[in-house]
């Protein structure tokens, strides 16, 4: 596995022992268990640490942060060293994913939590609920990816979504789905510019739902009206 590459001490600071250990985990214990590919172990700095942790140039101070469907803890790991004033969760439905979390959690002392369960759950939207950003990577397509991250998000709430050379296809497919379902049109940005040769592109989805209910009881004031 290669060193960390010096732009790692500007992303991480005095928390790069962190992200240290943690790509040796990913390396070591990751790829026995089946959560990375033993070919991603030469890229994980570049594809994986930095790529996920540069998204915290999207995600406000002391923000609540749900990682839907953490996997091997990419992005909320990297994210939760890189930004430890965040709460974030990470939440994955697997148990052996979880079992992962939890030691990794446990071994870089991190501030994060770990949540066993799917997004679409009654119990977790209500857990959740009131989230100020969702955060996800390589978990579904956007329109499917927003249905589940909206009930988990409070009005003003962003979803980021990690994506790759497809966001921008992406956005003009799904777009319209986003928007009928509480959220506002999609936005593809980039992340971590000035210290990546290749920056992260992400989607940003606000949710705008309360307004939209509002808008639909006003509608439906008047109990008599029927439509033609």
């Amino acid at each position: 596995m290669k060193h960390p590459p010096q732009i790692a001490t500007t992303v991480f600071g005095e928390n790069l022992t962190a992200a240290v250990r943690f790509t040796e985990l990913l390396a070591a214990v990751g790829v026995e268990r089946g959560l990375i590919g033993p070919r991603e172990v030469d890229r994980l700095w570049d594809r994986h640490i930095l790529n996920s942790a540069v998204v915290a140039e999207a995600i406000p101070e002391g923000a609540r942060v749900v990682d839907l469907g953490s996997g091997a803890g990419l992005p909320g790991v990297p994210l939760a060293i890189a930004r430890p004033d965040l709460e974030i969760t990470l939440l994955e439905p697997m148990a052996r994913r979880v079992a992962w979390l939890t030691e990794v959690v446990d071994t870089l002392a991190l501030s994060a939590s770990v949540v066993r369960g799917r997004a679409e759950e009654p119990a977790i939207k209500q857990q959740l609920v009131g989230t100020d950003v969702v955060i996800a990577r390589a978990v579904a397509p956007l329109a499917r990816l927003w249905a589940w991250s909206a009930p988990l998000l409070r009005q003003g709430g962003r979803l980021v979504a990690l994506k790759g050379e497809s966001a921008d296809e992406e956005v003009a497919r799904d777009g319209s789905a986003v928007t009928r379902a509480s959220g506002s049109p999609p936005v593809v940005e980039k992340c971590g510019a000035d210290v990546l040769a290749v920056p992260t592109t992400i989607v940003v989805v606000t949710h705008v739902g309360s307004q939209q209910k509002s808008g639909h009881k006003t509608r439906r004031a008047g109990k008599h009206t029927r439509r033609p």
